[in-house]
């Protein structure tokens, strides 16, 4: 299986912490030594990964942007996105799932998964097409949340979204114009989140296959919010509900 480029401090550190023995080597600033780079050296030597001084130029060629933050690991692919059964399956409790339509921006995707890791979400769905991909600039901005919320890519959206009403969750998407509130829904059981992207929204077929639409109160000038922020206030709200019920 082909290694995976991670980079930053955060997606390198946290690789380390979870799966070091996945990490092949890693590439440093030799003109970084400061505390944080000489915390992350030590760490990576005593897990037994190679660490290679080399100049900022190499790394910004490597990355194609100089925004590494000085570190660059290559590591093995790691196999959290798992078949939807089997997750479900070892879910304890309701699910709460984050699933995204459409979002093509490495910056949003990455915020996406760091906002799912905080609430507690136990997996986001991506369609194969029309979606970013899980690249080195989405794991960055996910500051390690790449390495612990399983993604998982589905070939058809739609279906995958019918077959998750047949294991009994409840698919809730957002929209502008929905007549029901974020606050009025109940995020207590089985739950699938559904966002589209900013600007299109959601797809035709995935809008109509969700159970309820709900709309985010906006109190400003702003129509919107960006998707990785209207996921957090949504994905909060679920976790919100289900401490004040004990789910």
């Amino acid at each position: 299986m082909k290694n995976k480029m991670i980079f930053g401090f955060h997606a390198v550190t946290s690789r380390l912490r979870h799966e070091a023995s996945s990490v092949e080597e890693i590439f440093v600033d030799a003109t970084r030594n400061d505390r944080r780079m000489q915390d992350l050296v030590a760490h990576a030597k005593s897990a037994g990964v190679r660490v290679m001084p080399v100049e900022a130029a190499r790394l910004d060629k490597i990355v194609g942007t100089h925004r590494h933050q000085g570190v660059i690991a290559f590591a093995a692919q790691l196999s959290l996105a798992r078949n939807l059964d089997e997750l479900l399956d070892a879910v304890e409790g309701p699910p709460l799932l984050l699933i995204l339509d459409g979002i093509t921006d490495p910056h949003n995707l990455g915020a996406c998964l760091r906002v799912a890791d905080g609430a507690g979400a136990h997996a986001v769905i991506v369609p194969k097409d029309r979606a970013v991909g899980l690249n080195a600039t989405a794991a960055k901005v996910a500051s390690g949340a790449a390495e612990s919320v399983p993604y998982i890519t589905v070939t058809n959206l739609a279906r995958t979204m019918r077959e998750l009403k047949e294991r009994g969750v409840w698919l809730i998407g957002t929209s502008d114009d929905a007549d029901k509130g974020l606050y009025e829904a109940d995020f207590t059981g089985p739950t699938a989140l559904v966002m589209g992207s900013e600007g299109e929204g959601m797809r035709r077929l995935t809008r109509e296959t969700c159970d309820l639409l709900v709309s985010i109160p906006m109190f400003g000038s702003v129509e919107s919010l960006n998707v990785s922020v209207a996921s957090g206030v949504c994905l909060y709200e679920a976790r919100r509900q289900r401490i004040a019920k004990g789910a």
